[in-house]
């Protein structure tokens, strides 16, 4: 098996379906030379400006200045760092990014930026996901920070309107990286994501833990305020930015937990940034922001971000038990039933799913499905009548399975609308409600079929149209180019005779900068691959 066969092994299936081949021949010379042009300046630009272990990180992680790496090389180094690497096909949704970060997988997209947008893109691409998050990691505190940032964003809560600005944001991406796309199109993809920003009722768990990893890990300044450094892989993947966050036109503020209350533009350079004085300062930060979230807290402030995220979340209760399913009601109770826990009942929509320690229990069922809180116990089989420390008084028929029939209630002896059918659970607190189901695995089995957007298809014909617009004749171009700068050896004639090929190509400056760094090389000087 190659090292990147064995990433792929280990990874469960729900996570290996967004997982796609690099197809590394299918890298136009076109894009080797736009990976070249990048890292070249990237290098020399930030050789005195990044953290002391970037250079050093871009070794160890396999990643050199001559061709798009690929990721059967990056995987043999970043194993050495207990790391890994797969390719995938530009933005994945954000728990799949931050599951497999947690892993200690960086996911990679496998595209590469157009020559047109070779300063900065707003969409996932090879140079940012490897040349900018991948040296860092090198730092062994820094990477354990990735690490704990994808656990915080896989377990935080999102919202309906936070998928609505995700697929937004995907296909404005796409959009604008399709040579073909009019400029009609772009601006219906800008509206789209403006309108789906406008639509969020309030930020999200989510949305502050994307901002945290925004303006630290793609973003982030380390050091003095007056003298940082660049570690944020937006940083250290565009030239535009690279040269932009030292100038005097950025507000260098201390990285403090207001991050998570700055917004950020993805489709702009950035007018702030946070300095953090050094790698354990994140790690200070995000604990301060982990204590706020609900898989911390639990209880009434949990249950509540669930139910006004009106997505799928998973119940912690206190004997272990997850019920994952999106609450849809709760009623307070007439005394508290445990710190930080008022609420008497909890109703989820179905379908809902029963696990333990993140491994399903059988399969969902789409029956209605109550949580009542203040102890009890509710038996396996025949009539049963309950008092619980809420106040709240329910009586029916046990069928087994947690299946309730005839079920009745009253809390303070107010009758209660309760459905005559349905799962009840009884616990005596709630620990923790996290985002997402608890066994992501199993809930994908049956609830994960992907639509072609999932599977990548708009991001796939972005990059055939963009292999396609670049002609036989000028693709043979750089291709020769590229052939004469390996060999280490070219006349000065035949390099003439492809400046003048090249002139009737105006538009192609990245072509003319190939062609003029060579005629300034001795041929010594060559690179030879």
């Amino acid at each position: 098996m190659t090292p990147t066969e064995r990433t792929l092994a280990r990874l469960p299936a729900h996570l290996r379906r967004y997982v796609v081949g690099q197809d590394y021949a299918s890298y136009t010379p076109r894009d080797q030379a736009v990976w070249r042009h990048i890292l070249g300046r990237l290098r020399s630009h930030l050789s005195d400006r990044a953290h002391a272990v970037y250079l050093d990180g871009l070794e160890a992680t396999g990643i050199g200045v001559e061709r798009i790496p690929s990721l059967d090389e990056m995987n043999e180094r970043l194993a050495r760092l207990g790391w890994a690497a797969v390719a995938v096909r530009g933005f994945i949704p954000p728990a799949v990014f931050t599951e497999l970060q947690s892993m200690g997988v960086l996911a990679i997209a496998a595209d590469i930026r157009t020559h047109e947008h070779i300063q900065y893109t707003p969409a996932p691409d090879i140079v940012h996901e490897s040349a900018g998050h991948a040296p860092i990691i090198a730092n062994a505190r820094y990477a354990e920070y990735l690490r704990r940032c994808g656990i915080v964003g896989f377990k935080s809560i999102a919202t309906l309107e936070d998928q609505a600005v995700f697929e937004a944001i995907r296909h404005l991406s796409v959009v604008k990286e399709d040579p073909t796309s009019s400029p009609e199109a772009v601006a219906h993809a800008q509206a789209r994501l403006e309108a789906a920003s406008q639509s969020r009722r309030y930020v999200s768990e989510s949305t502050q833990a994307s901002r945290l990893y925004w303006w630290t890990a793609e973003y982030g300044l380390v050091g003095s305020l007056e003298e940082p450094r660049l570690y944020g892989a937006g940083l250290l993947s565009s030239i535009g930015e690279a040269e932009h966050c030292l100038t005097p036109a950025v507000k260098r503020v201390p990285l403090s937990l207001s991050c998570v209350t700055t917004d950020y533009d993805i489709t702009r350079m950035q007018p702030q940034l946070f300095v953090a004085r050094d790698f354990e300062h994140l790690f200070q930060v995000l604990e301060e922001f982990e204590a706020t979230l609900s898989w911390k807290r639990g209880g009434d402030h949990g249950l509540n971000e669930a139910l006004r995220a009106r997505t799928v979340n998973h119940l912690v209760l206190s004997d272990g038990r997850e019920i994952s399913g999106r609450v849809e009601g709760l009623l307070p109770g007439a005394q508290p039933v445990a710190e930080g826990l008022s609420t008497a009942l909890v109703s989820l929509a179905g379908p809902v799913l029963l696990s333990h320690g993140g491994k399903a229990l059988g399969t969902p069922w789409q029956n209605p499905t109550l949580v009542a809180f203040g102890g009890g116990t509710l038996p396996e089989q025949g009539p049963f009548q309950l008092e619980l420390a809420s106040g709240l008084r329910l009586e029916g028929f046990a069928g087994g399975g947690n299946e309730v029939l005839r079920l009745r209630g009253s809390l303070n002896g107010r009758p209660l609308e309760l459905p005559t059918v349905a799962r009840l659970f009884l616990a005596s607190g709630l620990p923790s409600v996290a985002g997402g189901p608890a066994d992501p695995g199993a809930w994908d089995r049956w609830f994960g079929e992907m639509d072609s957007f999932t599977e990548g298809e708009g991001e796939a014909q972005a990059r055939a149209r963009k292999a396609e617009a670049l002609s036989p004749a000028l693709a043979a171009l750089y291709e020769e180019v590229h052939a004469l700068r390996a060999s280490g050896q070219f006349r000065p004639d035949r390099l003439e005779t492809l400046v003048r090929a090249a002139a009737r190509y105006p538009d192609e400056w990245l072509l003319k900068a190939e062609l003029d760094e060579l005629r300034r090389l001795p041929p010594q000087e060559a690179y030879v691959a």
